[in-house]
């Protein structure tokens, strides 16, 4: 199995580049939200262990909302945000890509505070990552070398069919089976298709990952005695800070959300990027903190294989700490439009939307972190539109594949490559064409 990893370079915009830069973000689309392939300043295309990948300017505008605590609101630069997804080693991706898109690099971070003409690339961005404090993939060890070639699958599957339709019918599903991998096996044999094995699992990251499944249970077992009274001293001041909580869930601008429909449905899938200041004081910190831990735990070895939680619409997602940690940023690649994504939220995981969010300024209030909150569905899409921001440049390696989609393409290639099936297995497979 080859494991995915995620990169994150963040550095301050120059402002007297700002223009120059959005120019060539800019130029990298051939309308907003639709990139150009063949953009001369990162070929996406061209690297193939890439999954999804986006540019952006970090430019948050609910900066102010810290004022409601009678917080001077700080002054934070602008960021250019470049993050993304990969099969294998994140470190060896950047290097792979300073070698081979080093003019449009340069050009873009000429614009960040810091870059110089004889910075070192692959040195600059790893110094400049920005580690995510919880992460989900929607399918471990699933590459994007593997999806292209399951959908390539399905199409000759899906040809087969159409072309022997009149025999298939006739044949039970543990027949139609036996069929179409004779007929596949052919096309693998003449080269028409291809389908690689499963390569075999880094041993440093199952090491990893078996310390981090281990070790993180013993360590909040051994400090049980501890956390279980933080747990309810925390409790009741959380409830305390609650029942004052300001909210700011007033109509967004319909200027950005006029901005953010331009960018949104040029494909099944979508991207999100929001940010927010997190409340001021320690309970809110750590209870971030320590809910981002789980979410993260949970991602890596519970919700591996297509969903999280009831959700099965989410390719990637990341959670990040900015400044230290009074701003998060959130950044996910899901399916479908902003509307069914937000509902899928709130009527299957509404508890979960809380437990994250209802730590940052001007969220529904919450009750017991868990109850209320997002509940308040008019308040909540308010506060989402409010802190999302523009994603200037966005790239998806599989375009019109959803990830149920995908999932569908595994379990087709799972079933072909048995040797045989019962007759309902056969059914069931059948039932996927």
């Amino acid at each position: 199995m080859t494991p995915q990893a995620e990169f994150f370079v963040l550095a301050p915009v120059i402002p007297a580049r700002e223009a120059d830069l959005r120019r060539l973000l800019a130029s990298m689309n051939e309308a907003p939200g639709r990139l150009k392939p063949d953009n001369g300043i990162i070929p996406f295309a061209q690297f193939d262990r890439l999954h999804v990948a986006r540019l952006l300017i970090i430019d948050d505008k609910t900066v102010g909302d810290n004022q409601v605590y009678h917080v001077t609101p700080p002054k934070y630069p602008l960021y250019l945000g470049f993050l993304g997804d990969v099969d294998g080693d994140a470190d060896t991706f950047l290097a792979e890509l300073a070698a081979r898109a080093p003019a449009g690099l340069r050009a873009l971070f000429s614009c960040c505070e810091g870059f110089a003409a004889e910075s070192d690339l692959g040195a600059w961005m790893k110094a400049h990552g920005a580690p995510s404090s919880a992460s989900y993939v929607n399918w471990r060890g699933r590459t994007v070398r593997r999806i292209r070639e399951e959908a390539a699958l399905h199409d000759a599957l899906q040809s087969h069919i159409e072309g022997s339709a009149s025999e298939l019918l006739r044949m039970p599903p543990a027949g139609v089976h036996a069929k179409l991998r004779e007929l596949v096996n052919r096309d693998v044999a003449a080269g028409r298709l291809t389908l690689s094995p499963e390569e075999p699992t880094p041993f440093g990251w199952r090491l990893r990952n078996l310390l981090h499944l281990v070790g993180v249970p013993l360590i909040l077992l051994l400090l049980s005695p501890l956390l279980l009274v933080a747990a309810i001293v925390f409790a009741f001041r959380l409830r305390q800070l609650e029942k004052t909580d300001p909210e700011l869930c007033q109509r967004h601008d319909p200027m950005l959300g006029a901005e953010l429909a331009l960018i949104e449905d040029h494909d099944v899938s979508n991207q999100f990027s929001a940010m927010g200041s997190l409340k001021p004081g320690f309970v809110r910190l750590w209870t971030t903190r320590f809910v981002l831990l789980a979410i993260d735990y949970a991602a890596r070895h519970v919700y591996t294989r297509g969903r999280l939680a009831r959700v099965r619409t989410i390719h990637f997602a990341r959670w990040t700490f900015l400044d230290g940690t009074k701003r998060i940023l959130f950044a996910s690649n899901y399916d479908g439009s902003l509307e069914s994504y937000m509902d899928d939220f709130i009527n299957r995981v509404g508890f979960g939307l809380n437990v994250v969010f209802s730590n940052g300024i001007g969220y529904p209030r919450a009750r017991w972190l868990i109850l209320d909150g997002c509940d308040d569905e008019r308040k909540f899409k308010e506060y989402l539109r409010r802190h999302q921001m523009p994603t200037q440049v966005w790239y998806k390696a599989y375009p019109g594949l959803t990830a149920a989609d995908l999932e569908r393409h595994v379990r087709i290639r799972e079933g072909l490559e048995s040797a045989s099936l019962t007759e309902r297995d056969a059914r069931d497979w059948v039932a996927l064409l």
